[in-house]
């Protein structure tokens, strides 16, 4: 009786704390992640076929050969089967090879470095990781933003990732694709959202005290509503300046969003550079 009300205890619990998931990975809205959802569950859906007649047989065998079981067959000098051979074998050899060619398909499909084909112009936007916040740069529409990410809808956008300190992970689960960022390197995240909404942001890489606070909200607007973000942003009358930059790379735990209403479009090179030295004499 006991045990029972254990296991009821611990299955309520279970299901309690999955109550509490978000499962972002499996409510993708844009096409690369809804790509990597049906990845994900295509895999598990594979995998399924050797832990599911795993399951099966281990009940099965339990009940069947159970010591009070007289009836059940006794083979004290069995030792071999063709067929027990053939079957363990060659289903696992069937499963590593249908994964073989979905990972190499998909390695080429979902290449976070692949432009994204749109009849919209590409939109770049430069990532950097700071202690423990994330500033992102405008480069073409000449603004900053820390810990708050907008973009247009139905745009195709390039993110150029690089980090100011230690390593981590810039990630929209559901948006698609967490690929890292490195000091005095420069990654590419080709990503585009097909709703409006507000998404979240994270680093998934573990990256020191402030690690926790180091999230931001990604709003997808309207292509109007994304004017009108920019208009008040460049309204913040507080330009994203060399010793403003020094600053804000001073480490900071939970950090609030800031607008810059203006930046240097070179700053995300500087940065690099600082790790690298200038790049072909320039």
């Amino acid at each position: 009786m006991l045990r029972n009300l254990l296991k009821l205890a611990c299955a309520a619990g279970l299901l309690l704390t999955l109550s509490a998931c978000d499962f972002l990975l499996f409510d993708p809205k844009g096409p690369i992640a809804a790509e990597q959802m049906e990845l994900i569950i295509l895999s598990f859906a594979v995998m399924l076929i050797v832990v599911i007649p795993v399951f099966v047989m281990t009940f099965v065998f339990a009940i069947k050969y159970r010591a009070g079981n007289d009836k059940a067959d006794y083979r004290p000098l069995w030792e071999h089967s063709n067929l027990v051979e053939i079957v363990v074998w060659s289903v696992p050899l069937v499963i590593i090879v249908v994964l073989g060619i979905i990972t190499y398909r998909t390695s080429f499909s979902l290449d976070p470095r692949q432009p994204i084909a749109s009849e919209q112009q590409t939109m770049r936007i430069q990532v950097v990781a700071l202690d423990w916040k994330w500033l992102f740069i405008y480069p073409e529409q000449e603004i900053a933003t820390v810990n708050e990410l907008a973009l247009p809808v139905d745009t195709p956008v390039e993110f150029l990732i690089t980090s100011d300190t230690v390593m981590n992970s810039f990630f929209v689960p559901q948006l698609g694709s967490m690929i890292y960022a490195m000091a005095g390197m420069e990654n590419q995240l080709n990503l585009i959202a097909d709703e409006t909404g507000v998404y979240r942001g994270l680093s998934a890489n573990y990256s020191g005290f402030g690690f926790s606070g180091m999230k931001f909200k990604a709003h997808v607007k309207t292509e109007a509503e994304f004017k009108q973000w920019i208009a008040e942003v460049k309204r913040a009358a507080n330009p994203l300046s060399e010793q403003a930059y020094q600053l804000l790379s001073v480490k900071s735990k939970d950090h609030p969003v800031e607008y810059y209403s203006s930046v240097n479009p070179l700053m995300f090179n500087r940065i690099i550079e600082k790790y690298t030295g200038e790049q072909n004499g320039e």
